[in-house]
């Protein structure tokens, strides 16, 4: 999977996010790189900060049911 490291990195830091229950974290590699209000604003920050490089955007909720987010914009290889 090509987030796991981010997946593991939201894991690692489920316990601190939690104070921030409802809002939208943006990961990458093994960096929490912020909080945000709304998904459009933590997208925009990892598009802003990482462009092509792929980063993971999560709901923080108690529930695991919330799903991650990956935006990895790397263009696909030609065939």
């Amino acid at each position: 999977m090509t987030l796991e490291r981010e997946l593991e990195t939201y894991r690692r830091e489920f316990p601190r996010l939690l104070r921030d229950e409802g809002k939208f974290v943006l990961v990458h590699g093994d960096e929490v790189a912020g909080v945000y209000d709304t998904e459009d604003e933590a997208v925009e920050a990892g598009d802003d900060r990482f462009g092509l490089e792929p980063f993971l955007v999560k709901q923080v909720s108690r529930s695991e049911e919330a799903r991650p987010v990956p935006y990895d914009l790397t263009p696909p290889c030609p065939s």
